[in-house]
């Protein structure tokens, strides 16, 4: 009889603790659904130069905007626009060039309507903070004590497309060939600068702002070589377009412009 009562009792409490972990499950599971229901993640492909000034905008926006998540994915322009046209995921691109998002609207994939210039930049010439060669032009390049010349690949990163413009326009590019190093995208030339693998790096001055290690040699004449100006678009592809029309708009605020500004980026007009 003993017997009898403790197996009624054991099965008892392996129902009670059955229905209490399925109940658990079910309710941990809503939560996980409500979750993923409720945030919504947006994919912004944007020109390297950017990040620094994104990762601040990033944590005001999604203060401001607890059900989205933004996801950064940086890299050099031209690349970015090759990943979107190849069906990457992206929900809104941002480039250092015109002439990338020019490509992207030509292939209608970003609408004609959903895409505006909102910054400008400038290119210059760094060197390590511990320098000892004397640039203060394009011309000291040429010194044979410089042997390493750092620029993004010009095909694909538009830092080194208008550094090409500007060696070009000061008749020293074929000539400098043997020197030249060619990066990814515009941070790697500073990383390259930075460690002291090269002697100069062309990048942009929000870069050269956002680095204690190097130094600015020399700013490059802006009439050498096309206007720096960052697009920003809407991928048609896009599965969130509300969310997404929302921070294409509040990049172009005062809020965002502000952040961009003391970065050292300059406002489009």
């Amino acid at each position: 009889m003993l017997r009898l009562v403790k197996s009624s009792m054991l099965l008892s409490v392996i129902v009670m603790m059955t229905f209490l972990l399925g109940a658990c499950g079910t309710n941990n599971a809503s939560l996980k659904d409500n979750t993923s229901e409720d945030t919504v993640e947006l994919t912004v492909s944007a020109a390297a130069s950017l990040t620094d000034a994104l990762k601040e905008i990033q944590t005001l926006y999604e203060k401001e905007h607890s059900s989205i998540k933004l996801v950064f994915n940086l890299g050099a322009s031209g690349a970015l626009q090759q990943q979107i046209e190849q069906g990457a995921p992206a929900d809104l691109f941002l480039s250092a060039a015109t002439k990338n998002m020019k490509a992207l609207v030509d292939k209608q994939l970003i609408d004609s309507d959903k895409h505006q210039n909102i910054l400008k930049n400038e290119l210059v010439a760094v060197v390590p903070l511990d320098a000892q060669l004397n640039i203060t032009s394009e011309q000291d390049l040429q010194q044979d004590g410089l042997n390493k010349i750092a620029i993004g690949i010009p095909e694909s990163v538009p830092a080194g497309s208008y550094a090409k413009e500007a060696l070009t326009s000061a008749n020293l590019w074929d000539g400098l060939q043997s020197k030249i190093v060619q990066a990814k995208d515009v941070r790697q030339v500073l990383q390259y600068v930075e460690t002291g693998n090269v002697d100069v790096g062309f990048v942009y001055k929000t870069d050269a702002l956002t680095s204690s290690k190097v130094k600015v040699a020399f700013k490059v004449d802006p009439k050498s070589y096309s206007p720096v100006n960052y697009p920003i678009g809407i991928v048609k592809a896009t599965k969130h377009a509300q969310e997404a029309e929302d921070f294409y708009a509040y990049l172009q605020t005062d809020e965002a412009l502000d952040v961009f500004i003391k970065y050292g980026f300059s406002i489009s007009q």
